[in-house]
């Protein structure tokens, strides 16, 4: 911490104000999800298009994704500093947008704006974390970021529902103006601009293309199979097989390109590989506990819609703490290993404990095995991260940090529609005919539960293959390179 501070000669009230701007602009883009879905209702009353309710979150979430790794990457051209605030100012202007949108097209290509902007936020912080700090330091860090996906979490409901009752839905939009303001005003004045020195400024176009078109007919695909009877499955068949040859061509261009979006290379450090696949199954673990813990409130155990949020509260805080902890343990010990691997047991057990819920299950066991969930699931933000930026030289650290927050996405994006098609099967099998509609929404919880304790145990499988490169106590990676030893034990 000595060294950073005297080769940036950052005071600590510096560093303060540049971690108070970088979570209060990750607040802004993790708040808003939780926010507009409980204003969604009032929404689609307002606007009308309940046919198209799902595709604001589809719109967000696939412009978001793609712009986690194509501004990670731009990032390291034009500086840190220019890119988060380009993304802050994206975000506001988009939300101002979507509060005065008159019709559920406009809000659908607004939030599609939007996301560039929350693609950003979600992802720069971190990586200009890694790169400020030591690793060491850093970890404690990650953690206090992390620990924004708790509280947004817990408070995105309660300010959404708040905000729609009173005020009216369009300022759920509004409101990031001032908050947006006050995270550009602090990271003006304090966040030095970071940018590589070396990196060529050339912009891989084909491979932007095809990336983004790639995602396209993914998100695409997968939003119209959750409605197979509106929908032909020809077309989404045919947006598949789009998808899988413009990956291909993704692919080709990356191999060719001078500067790529998504190195290949990358994925020949199995720290890389590892964690990728870890941030996927995690992301989709806590997913699963966030859809369906409050719909076996409501469904099962006949809760009403604020009880349900409730009772989500433990899970979220247990998820904030762990990922502070896990932080605090990694700073201490330089080693996280193990919390990778008791990350994927603990989450298995609450997932196991889930998978026994039934019509008989008391509200105090569902909120002491989601709150299991939540302090496994909250390790993935700080030891996953910490892995791969300790496992790359800084010119890289962009990419990697920025590839993580991708591959969470992605998890969840493509869990929440294979979870809904086992409740739809599980729902439409004979063997259910017989059992009333309560114990059938508790059936088809309890399988998709099963599903997810498969993931968990993939995930403990694959955290045995973390390999561990000790951390450095004082010396920031932005002053170092990694040497051909280290580099090699990465491999």
């Amino acid at each position: 911490m000595n060294s950073y501070k005297s080769h940036y000669n950052l005071s600590k009230n510096k560093i303060i104000m540049i971690m108070a701007g970088l979570m209060v602009g990750l607040l802004v883009a993790a708040l808003d999800n939780s926010i507009i879905g409980t204003a969604m209702p009032q929404i689609i009353g307002n606007l009308q298009g309940m046919e198209y309710y799902v595709w604001p979150f589809t719109a967000y979430m696939l412009t978001s994704t793609i712009a986690i790794i194509l501004f990670g990457k731009l990032s390291d051209i034009y500086g840190r500093k220019h890119i988060m605030i380009i993304g802050i100012i994206t975000f506001v202007i988009a939300s101002v947008m979507c509060g005065i949108s008159s019709n559920m097209f406009e809000l659908i290509l607004f939030r599609g704006i939007q996301g560039i902007g929350g693609g950003i936020l979600i992802s720069l912080p971190f990586i200009v974390v890694g790169e400020i700090f030591s690793p060491r330091e850093r970890a404690k860090y990650m953690g206090i970021l992390a620990s924004v996906f708790g509280v947004s979490s817990v408070l995105g409901p309660i300010l959404g529902g708040i905000i729609t009752d009173t005020i009216g839905w369009r300022w759920v939009f509004f409101v990031n103006v001032p908050v947006g303001i006050v995270a550009v005003s602090l990271l003006l004045y304090s966040l030095p601009n970071f940018k590589l020195p070396d990196v060529k400024k050339v912009i891989d176009y084909l491979g932007i293309i095809t990336f983004t078109l790639t995602l396209t007919g993914l998100f695409l695909g997968l939003t119209l199979a959750r409605d197979l009877n509106t929908y032909p499955l020809t077309g989404i068949i045919g947006l598949f097989v789009f998808s899988a040859v413009l990956f291909a061509l993704f692919i080709w261009a990356e191999k060719k390109a001078i500067e790529p979006i998504l190195p290949l290379k990358l994925f020949n450090n199995s720290i890389f590989t590892v964690s990728s696949a870890e941030n996927f199954l995690a992301s989709a673990l806590i997913f699963c506990g966030i859809i369906y813990v409050p719909l076996f409130a409501q469904g099962v155990l006949g809760m009403n819609a604020i009880n349900s949020g409730l009772i989500m509260i433990p899970m979220l805080i247990s998820l904030t703490i762990s990922a502070n902890i896990a932080g605090q343990i990694i700073s201490k010990t330089g080693k996280y290993k193990m919390l990778a691997i008791g990350e994927f047991i603990i989450t298995g057990i609450g997932v196991i404990f889930l998978a026994t819920m039934n019509t008989n299950t008391s509200p105090y066991a569902l909120i002491a095995y989601s709150t299991i969930l939540g302090l496994g699931s909250g390790m993935m933000y700080t030891v996953f991260t910490i892995s791969v930026q300790n496992a790359f030289l800084l010119r890289e650290i962009g990419i990697v940090t920025a590839s993580m927050q991708f591959f969470r996405n992605v998890g969840a994006t493509v869990a929440i529609p294979v979870f809904g098609y086992i409740m739809n099967f599980t729902m439409a099998s004979s063997a259910v005919v017989n059992l009333g509609k309560t114990e059938v929404l508790a059936l088809s919880i309890q399988n998709i539960f099963l599903a997810a304790m498969l993931l968990a145990f993939a995930g403990l499988f694959i955290a045995f293959f973390l390999k561990e490169i000790p951390l450095s106590e004082n010396e920031p990676v932005i002053e170092k390179k990694i040497s051909k030893e280290i580099a090699e034990k990465a491999k």
